[in-house]
C-alpha cells in the first residue's frame, strides 16, 4: 500500500443541511480533496438518503455523527449506518469501552454481510467546545488534554481506529 498524497488525507466537511450545497460544494472539491465529512445536521436533516445521494459522488465519506449511548443501541446504529459504506464513522470515547467494542464488532459483522469494508471508527475524546472548566462542572477533575489522554488510551484498548482529540 503506498501513502496516501496530502490532499488524499483532507477531508471536506460539507456543514450544510441543504442536499443542494451539500453535492454542488462535494463537486466542486472533488479532485482537491480526499473525501467528505457529513455531519449530524446534514444526517437528521437528508438523513440516509442524503448521504447515499453524496456518496453517488465519488469520494469517501466520513460521518461524523459522534454516537454516544447504551452499547446494543449504539452497535445496532452503526449496524443500520454501515451499510452506507463510509470510510470513516465516528463514536464518542465517552460512552466506555464496552460501548466502542459494542461498536466495532457491529461494525466488522454489518460490513461483512454486506461484503464491504469495515469504516474506520473513530473515538471522540473531548469536545472542542468544552474547557477545564466545562469539564470540572461536569466533574471531571483536571485540565482537558488530561482526558483526552485517558479517552484516548482507553479508545486504543477498545478496538478504535483512531481518535478526534
Amino acid at each position: 500500500m503506498t501513502a496516501a498524497s496530502a490532499h488524499e488525507r483532507v477531508f471536506c466537511a460539507l456543514d450544510t443541511t441543504s442536499l443542494d450545497s451539500a453535492l454542488a460544494l462535494a463537486r466542486a472539491v472533488r479532485g482537491a480533496v480526499g473525501g467528505l465529512k457529513l455531519g449530524l445536521e446534514f444526517f437528521s436533516a437528508r438523513g440516509r438518503d442524503g448521504v447515499a445521494a453524496v456518496a453517488a459522488e465519488g469520494l469517501p465519506i466520513f460521518l461524523d455523527l459522534k454516537l454516544h449511548d447504551i452499547p446494543n443501541t449504539v452497535a445496532g446504529a452503526v449496524r443500520a449506518l454501515t451499510p452506507l459504506a463510509p470510510a470513516f464513522m465516528t463514536i464518542h470515547a465517552q460512552g466506555g469501552p464496552a460501548m466502542m467494542r459494542a461498536a466495532r464488532q457491529a461494525a466488522e459483522e454489518a460490513a461483512a454481510s454486506a461484503g464491504i469494508p469495515r469504516p474506520r471508527l473513530l473515538a471522540v475524546t473531548v469536545l472542542t467546545s468544552l474547557d477545564d472548566a466545562d469539564l470540572n462542572a461536569m466533574g471531571v477533575p483536571g485540565a482537558a488534554a488530561e482526558q483526552v489522554l485517558r479517552l484516548a488510551a482507553l479508545a486504543a484498548g477498545s478496538g478504535m481506529d483512531g481518535v478526534v482529540c
